[in-house]
């Protein structure tokens, strides 16, 4: 059996998600016709508690629309040096929307307040305005880390009292539903504007969604055309996202357990990782890449970050017995 831990991308749909995709009502989308995209904006929005919503192909043309949408050419973008829109999504926030962005290292990939307040300069010729403050939770490259409420509230706080947009990149943020055991709406009540993927931990095999104000995700909307992201009978993809909205947020704990399973193996094996408040798990090796050789070797897919560091991460295609398979592999290369 092979195991891949190399991403909560490589899920495939279940037979029941197919079978709604099969079943699904389309129209075509770019005409605002297709009632299944309609459902599943509409029902997204009401999760985020915004005024409504966009089906995107991607969590990067998310957040790039999100961008575009709060700023203007020569603005200034904060946020946490490892998120995912400054290292990712190849410079688009420069070629898309003529903008920088101000990396800010955090603790864990997660924003210290007072570091983000010594970062917003006062007005000046020199200075690039800063507009738009970009919050990724949970934090991938942290390691799945999850924010406090009280921290999301005060960076956004910060951000408002000096003019600035607020817009949450919330890629897993269902991730951090489950292991804060707060709701969406209460954890995205403070952002101007949210983001989050149904192809990663959910399971849905394509597309994102980016929340907001009405006359916001209108611009959105013209922007994703104007990028080439306007779909036509998208209810087929829409489908398989309503299908894990309704069916897999709260069977993230499993990906959690497991993800706390490896960790507890790792330590007995006497290998380096940091303990997991999600569903990844980095660790660190004396040569990540013969470490990945030898995993493809018995089955096993994960992911070299660094030289010595790897990340495995657990989503719904693997089992119990795939993490069973893993540990054995991994102490069988510690001997």
């Amino acid at each position: 059996m092979t195991v891949d831990l190399r991403s909560d991308t490589v899920t495939r749909p279940c037979s029941a998600m197919l079978q709604a995709m099969i079943s699904a009502k389309v129209g075509d989308d770019v005409l605002r016709d297709d009632p299944t995209v309609h459902e599943l904006e509409r029902e997204s929005a009401e999760i985020c508690g915004k005024e409504a919503a966009l089906f995107t192909p991607s969590g990067t043309m998310a957040n790039q629309l999100a961008i575009r949408g709060w700023t203007q050419p020569g603005d200034e973008i904060l946020m946490e040096a490892g998120a995912h829109p400054y290292n990712y999504e190849s410079a688009g926030h420069a070629a898309i929307s003529g903008v920088q962005i101000r990396p800010i290292p955090g603790t864990g990939g997660l924003l210290d307040t007072a570091d983000v307040a010594k970062c917003i300069r006062p007005v000046d010729d020199h200075f690039a305005p800063a507009r738009l403050l970009c919050v990724e939770n949970t934090s991938n490259r942290g390691g799945g880390t999850v924010y406090p409420l009280e921290r999301l509230e005060e960076l956004t706080s910060l951000a408002h009292d000096h003019g600035l947009r607020t817009h949450l990149d919330g890629a897993r943020v269902f991730n951090a539903v489950v292991a804060g055991e707060q709701p969406l709406h209460r954890i995205a009540s403070t952002f101007d504007s949210v983001a989050f993927c149904l192809s990663k931990g959910l399971g849905a095999p394509v597309g994102s969604i980016l929340c907001g104000p009405s006359d916001f995700i209108a611009t959105a909307r013209r922007m994703r055309k104007m990028l080439g992201g306007g779909m036509r009978q998208a209810g087929f993809l829409a489908a398989a996202g309503l299908y894990a909205l309704r069916n897999n947020i709260e069977r993230l704990a499993e990906d959690h357990r497991r993800a706390r399973e490896i960790y507890q193996g790792l330590l007995e094996i006497e290998i380096a990782a940091i303990e997991p408040q999600t569903n990844m798990v980095y660790a660190t090796v004396s040569d990540a890449h013969s470490l990945v050789d030898y995993l493809n070797e018995q089955d096993i897919q994960i992911l070299a970050v660094n030289a010595n560091t790897v990340r495995l991460v657990t989503h719904l295609d693997v089992s119990d017995q795939g993490i069973e398979q893993l540990l054995k592999a991994l102490q069988a290369w510690k001997a």
